[in-house]
């Protein structure tokens, strides 16, 4: 709320919530450490199943296309049995198929089994801002920056954590997340009391049909370009790298530390100041160059760029979540399913196609490719302005509202 500090230790604090908020908080870091987890120990998993870099790339491939597809079924499942219970299930998914993918023998079985958790994440992380708002004390401004901060604290310590307990082997982060995501079952079982349902419930072809609004569907596609950018980053850059677990980890420590302070609390000032189109304009051409940059310079280069990413990623994350939230006159979930159902199929292919564009020209040309990627995002914002502009000119600055917020998922 305006000129209220949510760190105050009022009722409304951050500070000052019920265990039932810190417990979904405390799985959600969790839940978004899964994303960037298996970062730092690909090169391990690679040497450790016999597999080439474009098998262990679909590890992100498979979870993802699992997590566009459940962006159609988030909000029908948990608008019939409730948030708690749709939360408990995706937290029982993550357990089992974090501690199937541990076991593994091959990188087919992996890679399953990765599939299996996307499907859990998606369920877990769809439904936990909600969640927590629901349950939070003091009103929604807190419980949105105790989310966010769960988001960022996730996306930094995952790659930390992989390469911390991947050192010794390419499995344990695997059992450590579904030991971590029990925990979190217990503790929600016990303290979360359950969520009202919706009023309505959600058909599965709602985010579809949400499509059919040129201003959303202008800020999907751009995001779909912008993804495979993204996730370029991330899934091919630790091969380019090719360093320890340790040293690995670092790097995407510090890039998803940047990420998080970018989306956090940078972008609501530069979106402020300077405009939300111009921002999500400059940043993306920002990221194209960095990314040339990165693939073209020396190894102390890339590690720079990889890092510096972070920066960019943060500012277009916060951006277009709340483009695709504000655009149309769509239920904001439905229109943030439709929207992140068509972007995570770019995540989907940008693992997946990296490694072959290598092989087929050489290790420069997947962030030639990523650059152009995310440079025709930028030219869909511009080109698409006319539909955009008098939204993004009536957002209010991020956090604002329950359903404004910079949610990487959500």
């Amino acid at each position: 709320m305006p000129g209220k500090d949510p760190f105050d230790e009022g009722a409304g604090s951050i500070l000052r919530q019920p265990m039932a908020v810190w417990a979904t908080a405390g799985a959600s870091v969790v839940a978004f450490m899964g994303i960037g987890l298996v970062d730092p120990i690909l090169p391990s998993i690679a040497k450790g199943l016999k597999a080439t870099p474009s098998q262990v790339s679909l590890l992100f491939t498979s979870y993802f296309l699992i997590t566009a597809v459940a962006m159609l079924v988030t909000g029908w499942v948990s608008s019939r049995i409730g948030g708690k219970k749709t939360l408990l299930a995706g937290l029982a998914l993550v357990v089992v198929f974090a501690a199937l993918s541990g076991t593994s023998g091959s990188v087919g079985e992996l890679v399953g089994f990765r599939a299996g958790w996307g499907l859990g994440n998606a369920l877990f992380v769809s439904t936990a801002l909600a969640v927590i708002v629901g349950a939070a004390a003091g009103g929604s401004a807190a419980a949105i920056l105790l989310y966010e901060s769960a988001l960022g604290l996730g996306m930094a310590c995952g790659p930390l954590v992989g390469a911390l307990l991947g050192n010794a082997s390419w499995r344990y982060p695997f059992f450590g997340t579904a030991a971590l995501m029990a925990i979190g079952f217990i503790c929600i079982s016990f303290l979360l009391k359950e969520q009202p349902k919706p009023a309505r419930k959600t058909s599965l072809l709602d985010p579809i049909r949400a499509l059919g609004h040129g201003g959303l569907a202008s800020v999907a596609g751009s995001a779909f370009f912008y993804n495979y950018a993204f996730f370029t980053v991330l899934a091919f850059t630790p091969f380019v790298l090719n360093m320890t677990p340790y040293k690995s980890g670092a790097v995407f420590f510090g890039w998803g530390l940047l990420l998080a302070v970018f989306s956090v609390l940078v972008a609501p000032r530069l979106q402020k100041r300077f405009g939300t189109l111009k921002v999500l304009g400059a940043s993306l051409v920002l990221l194209a160059a960095d990314l040339v940059v990165l693939g073209y310079g020396s190894h102390t280069t890339a590690i720079v760029c990889t890092i510096l990413s972070g920066a960019f990623i943060g500012l277009n994350n916060t951006v277009y979540t709340e483009l695709a939230l504000g655009v149309s006159d769509a239920p904001r979930p439905v229109a943030s399913a439709g929207y992140n159902f068509v972007r995570w199929f770019a995540a989907a292919a940008a693992p997946f196609l990296a490694p072959h564009i290598e092989s087929w020209t050489d290790i420069h040309i997947p962030f030639v490719v990523a650059a152009a990627a995310a440079v025709v995002g930028a030219l869909v914002v511009w080109v698409r302005r006319a539909a955009l502009t008098h939204e993004a000119e009536e957002l209010e600055p991020a956090h604002a509202t329950e359903d404004g917020v910079s949610a990487f998922v959500n």
